[in-house]
């Protein structure tokens, strides 16, 4: 049986910029996909990327062909009561502080560059079980066949008999209703932050249009995904507030809050990254860019060390190095969403007062916004 250098589970966007981040090393690099080749490329969400997600996508020579919104300006703010904040990216010699970008024009640039540097991808290939040796892993596929790697790179989802029983889970117990709203007005490349007892509410400006985040309980989820679009939008308006009028809104979804990770993202012959290391809620719009620092740091610690590169020395110091960023974006978001989604009193003042403070006193509203462009180091 061929042993490749690394197999990397998930044909998605963390998967494919791992393989595009190794392309250049001299490896022998096979992605597995459970979804046909190319599924990706349908994916329909939309994801914040910071500005640090973006020097990544140069490097990479992604960038260039992605539609990406610019969001110059964040305003945050708590529903009913007083204090706001808001973040400029003129005041941190920026272009933007972050950019939307549609996640299946993502994936079909990697993809893309994926085929013209000839990396292979093996669709229809669903990965059910890991066996790790001194030398190698085994990846045991549904189809009852087994691919051999000197490093198993799961990028996506869960996997039997990965040692699961490390997993750390919350369940927030809210559910993120995701739909495209049309404005009345020109969004101005601003994006709306907004705190509510139920739960944040994000505005995105995305096109010409606005990505709506729109965080609620199972039960109002589901009165929510009930409503016809005229009552639903009638809703969001009253939930949001009048800082910008929304003309229509489109076709909603839905999907559950967790907070899920692992400790250590490293085993035996194996690293996980992206959904596979760790699931976050979407306040602050982390989840990706924490996941793409991780394939950056991943890629790079590989290279250096040359080699073998699934050694147990060169995981242990991926790990070492991730270790300060990855731990304190989980939670900081973790601490967001518990501190934020409640409408205990004295809460409510505190969050306001912070706030107010936040916008008054320059170093502490630099500290978020470098935290949110650049992770917890003001990565790179």
């Amino acid at each position: 049986m061929k042993k490749h250098d690394i197999a990397i589970v998930g044909a998605g966007p963390v998967g494919m910029t791992l393989a595009l981040a190794l392309k250049d090393a001299g490896l022998d690099i096979l992605l597995l996909d459970a979804r046909a080749r190319g599924a990706a490329r349908n994916d329909p969400r939309v994801l914040a990327l910071s500005h640090g997600t973006r020097l990544t996508l140069e490097r990479l020579g992604i960038w260039s062909q992605l539609p990406a919104t610019p969001i110059e300006t964040i305003h945050v703010s708590q529903q009913g009561g007083l204090g706001r904040t808001v973040l400029d990216a003129h005041e941190y010699g920026q272009p933007a502080l972050g950019y939307v970008v549609g996640a299946g024009p993502l994936a079909a640039a990697l993809d893309d560059a994926l085929a013209a540097a000839g990396i292979p991808i093996r669709d229809h290939a669903a990965v059910t079980g890991l066996a790790a040796g001194a030398n190698d892993v085994t990846l045991s596929l549904a189809d009852g066949s087994s691919v051999t790697a000197r490093l198993a790179a799961c990028a996506e989802g869960l996997i039997d008999g990965a040692d699961d029983a490390q997993l750390v889970e919350r369940d927030y117990a809210q559910h993120a209703v995701i739909s495209i709203a049309t404005p009345a007005t020109g969004h101005g490349r601003r994006a709306w932050e907004r705190f509510t007892p139920q739960g944040p509410l994000a505005v995105l400006p995305c096109g010409d249009n606005c990505a709506i985040v729109h965080t609620a309980s199972p039960d109002d989820a589901d009165a929510l995904m009930a409503l016809d679009d005229a009552a639903y939008l009638a809703r969001l308006q009253s939930h949001f507030g009048n800082r910008l009028r929304f003309a229509s809104v489109g076709e909603r979804a839905r999907y559950p809050l967790k907070l899920r990770y692992r400790p250590e993202p490293v085993g035996q012959r194996t690293v996980w990254l992206g959904n596979a290391a760790q699931t976050l809620h979407p306040v602050a719009g982390q989840g990706y860019n924490l996941a793409l620092r991780d394939v950056w740091a991943c890629a790079q610690v590989i290279l250096r060390a040359g080699g073998d590169p699934g050694a147990a020395e060169t995981l242990a110091t991926y790990a070492r190095e991730r270790r300060f960023d990855r731990g304190g974006t989980i939670r900081f978001t973790d601490t967001l969403v518990r501190l934020f989604s409640n409408a205990v009193a004295p809460l409510h003042h505190a969050r306001g007062a912070g706030l107010f403070a936040l916008d008054l006193l320059p170093p502490a509203r630099h500290f978020v916004a470098k935290r949110m462009m650049f992770g917890a180091r003001a990565w790179p």
